[in-house]
């Protein structure tokens, strides 16, 4: 295997397509269709992977309730690549998300050395006054690992469904791993499956934005959701070709199958361990289903997708639609059953002190090269920009970066630039330049060889200082705001 995914070291993956073979990452282009006012790390293709981000898209269409959940590890200075991150958690945010944020000093803790002290100066000084600046909201919720009981308490519970081989497998630990280190694995998927806990709303999407170091967490986590989970959904399909849906409730107490049997209309068979529902959806069977929902807001959203499918179907006059559309019309009746009956088993579940977790979902973006080309690195200052930096100093580090220009101004009006070997333009892509229409411009520009690396330092340095100085001017007003966000401290 040529790429090494490490959440704890630097990554150096000189092939992401192959992540879609090697870790069952889907491709991001093939679902950006479906997303209103895509983002532009989305458009310009930096986010290229993601898993199971249809289920997000669909919420921000239609207005479902969805999270977005992220964590920062107090390691050092909050930099560019920081900044990604909090960019697309504040997006998502803005685009209907509840947003979670977690300063993950346990890890802190255990795999730097940190001491609590200096994890919380960190935190609070890097991380949640720049990620305030960039625009998130007072409604979201930021938290430090270490004061949170819920998070602790569900990553007690989620120790308790993983071993040591598990943990090895996916992370590479080793006899010499301590435990503390294992402990803060479990607490990052207690992190993100916080937001479907019942006092945050219960079981919804969650996204979590991540370069592709994280995604062992991502898979840890998917797996845990499963495993803790009081019931299991399936599709089926009898001798006959018949689909019907099946509740597996494998140590789920009785009187909750029986509970969940109550609430389902139409034919059911109760065994043992899990409910069998042989009718095949229709329209009368959804609203009635529909209405066992306790939650308004989500018993009203159900209730449009119903009638937007019969609107669709027209179901006056059946006999009058095409084999594709009666086919269509019977997916989407069967995928809303599904998502009802999601939500019934998660009540059901929550009134039995179980849970119904969906598995979360993940977009992976491209790592930011080096100022001096190869990767970026906090030990060498150089390479990387701080939010924090100087404005004038961040414009020096600009001019004297790596360009992917010719040795030569003959050749280069010649031959043209790279631009996808040149940290400038990286910076312009990445962060600098907003407008679609102006960055083609200056890459064209570049690749005719009527633009100069000279005119892009300069450009891109005046950007970059500008930046810098209004986002700094902001953590300031953050730092006097900090009162209004529901900040959770270690006590």
């Amino acid at each position: 295997m040529d790429n090494k995914l490490d959440p704890w070291s630097s990554s150096n993956i000189t092939d992401y397509s192959k992540l879609f073979e090697e870790f069952g990452i889907s491709p991001f282009e093939n679902i950006l269709p479906e997303i209103p006012s895509p983002h532009k790390y989305m458009r310009r293709r930096i986010i290229f992977g993601h898993r199971d981000y249809e289920q997000i898209a669909e919420a921000m269409r239609t207005g479902a309730p969805f999270s977005v959940m992220d964590g920062f590890m107090p390691s050092g200075k909050v930099h560019l690549g920081h900044k990604m991150v909090m960019d697309q958690v504040i997006w998502h945010q803005e685009n209907g998300a509840s947003a979670f944020v977690g300063i993950a000093d346990r890890e802190a803790f255990s795999v730097r050395g940190f001491s609590w002290k200096k994890c919380r100066e960190i935190g609070v000084e890097e991380y949640i006054l720049s990620l305030i600046a960039l625009g998130f909201k007072p409604e979201g919720l930021i938290y430090f690992q270490s004061g949170c009981r819920s998070v602790k308490d569900l990553a007690f519970e989620l120790g308790a469904r993983v071993n040591f081989s598990e943990l090895s497998a996916i992370y590479g630990f080793s006899g010499e791993t301590s435990l503390s280190h294992m402990l803060s694995v479990a607490t990052q998927a207690a992190d993100i499956l916080q937001p479907q806990l019942e006092e945050f709303g219960g079981p919804k999407p969650v996204v979590v934005p991540v370069g592709p170091d994280q995604d062992p967490h991502l898979r840890l986590t998917r797996g845990l959701a499963g495993k803790m989970n009081m019931f299991r959904i399936e599709e089926r399909e009898t001798s006959e070709g018949w689909k019907y849906l099946s509740i597996r409730g494998k140590g789920a107490p009785k009187e909750a199958l029986q509970e969940l049997k109550k609430r389902i209309p139409g034919k059911v068979k109760l065994y043992e361990e899990h409910i069998d529902i042989l009718q095949t959806p229709d329209y009368a069977f959804l609203e009635r289903f529909v209405s066992q929902i306790s939650q308004p807001e989500k018993r009203n959203y159900f209730m449009s997708r119903i009638q937007e499918i019969a609107k669709f179907a027209n179901v006056a006059k059946p006999p009058e639609f095409s084999e594709y559309e009666k086919y269509f019309v019977f997916r989407r009746t069967w995928k809303t059953a599904g998502k009802i009956l999601e939500e019934v088993v998660a009540e059901v579940a929550a009134e039995f002190d179980g849970y119904a977790f969906i598995p979360p979902a993940s977009t992976y973006h491209r790592f930011m090269s080096g100022l001096q080309g190869g990767k970026m690195s906090s030990s060498t200052p150089d390479s990387y920009i701080a939010l924090t930096d100087d404005p004038k100093e961040g414009a020096k580090k600009v001019k004297k970066a790596k360009t992917g220009g010719c040795m030569t101004l003959e050749e280069q009006k010649k031959l043209g630039g790279k631009p996808d070997e040149c940290s400038v333009f990286e910076l312009m892509l990445f962060h600098l330049i907003e407008d679609d229409e102006e960055l083609m411009e200056v890459r064209q520009e570049c690749v005719c060889g009527t633009r100069t690396c000279g005119a892009c330092k300069q450009l891109a340095a005046e950007k970059m200082q500008e930046f810098l100085k209004d986002h700094q001017e902001k953590r300031e007003l953050a730092r006097e705001d900090l009162d209004e966000y529901r900040i959770i401290y270690k006590k």
